[in-house]
């Protein structure tokens, strides 16, 4: 009897919800062959719940794939090249997270990279409307305040966007703000809880100092120290690559900690909490970075953001319009797009007589 409970017992644990979902997801990286997308798709690739990572980039793939294929985890790694493969890269994908793009150059200003990296966002926000609207979809491409727009843009115009389903992942802007936080008090970073509300870049980056534990205690002179090196540590990278790139291992750490928490939320995991950019109505600007419970579905809850200093609730008045402005414009972009692309696409024949 004991040896019949205790198989019983087994069978139960085995046939549990997150059991049947361990090993059964397909995550997509888009430019998985880039700086950042490369480490990515190997942190990615050590979560043992995937049983397919799709590589997807405009570049043969196949040595990085046969690569990755070699790590002892449970799953397969398949590729994906080219713009005509893009559908099959993410169709039936659980998560898709991009990280194509033309990265960061010193000097170069945010509608430069929009410019260059605009037109990846829509293209994969058009082929996740055909082959698989129901996928969390995730950017790591920049600029992050309007890649995110545009996708929401493209998303709707096809019919398919759900506001609790679409990403921006400013995971990194956390993970400085604690690595950078724990330095300055001599703690573990990884003890360290921060959140950071806001956007993706400059001014806009907003880690709520205030708020953090165990406190942080410096003078006003450190705040601010503190709080511009936060917002300007992207490019502190770049110019200490010199031209070389910019953040690709420290934001592919961010990424796939971001991806494990959507596989862990949609696995039922409870009490999953990430920072991310996102369409939201926290607070007067459309799209918005805060604290985020995840669950099956993508977003579960939005999180209040916390009470905030004087400083703090000025510095938020000042980075709101910037916000809005972003939207707009990545919104802009998306509708020239799907306007273009009208253009391209050939008229029907006329039927025979």
């Amino acid at each position: 009897m004991m040896l019949l409970g205790r198989l019983k017992s087994q069978l139960v644990a085995s046939t549990s919800p997150w059991r049947l979902l361990a090993r059964n997801y397909k995550v997509t990286v888009v430019g998985a062959g880039g700086g950042i997308g490369q480490p990515l798709s190997l942190l990615i690739r050590q979560n043992a719940g995937i049983r397919e990572l799709a590589l997807h980039d405009i570049n043969e793939m196949k040595g990085i794939a046969t690569d990755l294929s070699h790590i002892s985890k449970p799953g397969r790694v398949t590729t994906f090249v080219g713009e005509s493969q893009l559908e099959a890269a993410v169709s039936g994908a659980n998560v898709v997270v991009v990280a194509a793009g033309m990265p960061r150059l010193p000097g170069m200003e945010r509608d430069q990279l929009m410019a260059a990296n605009g037109g990846v966002a829509a293209k994969v926000a058009s082929a996740v409307s055909v082959a698989c609207p129901g996928t969390l979809l995730a950017f790591i491409t920049n600029p992050i305040n309007m890649i995110v727009p545009t996708a929401a843009e493209v998303l709707k115009a096809n019919g398919v966007f759900n506001p609790r389903r679409l990403f921006g992942i400013t995971t990194l802007d956390v993970v400085r703000a604690k690595k950078f936080i724990g330095t300055a008090m001599g703690k573990d970073p990884g003890n360290v809880d921060i959140t950071v509300i806001g956007g993706h870049a400059g001014i806009t980056i907003l880690p709520l100092l205030s708020t953090c534990k165990p406190p942080y205690l410096g003078e006003a002179k450190e705040i601010e120290k503190l709080i511009h090196r936060i917002q300007e540590a992207g490019t502190e990278v770049v110019k200490a690559k010199a031209g070389n790139g910019s953040a690709t291992l420290s934001m592919a750490y961010a990424g796939a900690q971001f991806v494990d928490s959507l596989l862990r939320a949609i696995g039922g995991q409870e009490g999953v909490v990430e920072c991310a950019f996102v369409a939201s109505e926290l607070t007067e600007a459309p799209f918005f970075a805060s604290s985020l419970e995840l669950g099956r579905y993508g977003i579960k809850r939005y999180l209040e953001i916390p009470q905030m200093n004087e400083l703090e609730m000025e510095a938020l008045a000042k980075l709101l319009p910037i916000l809005r402005k972003n939207a707009e414009e990545g919104i802009d972009f998306a509708r020239k797009y799907l306007k273009q692309l009208e253009k391209t696409v050939p008229t029907a024949l006329p039927e025979a007589q």
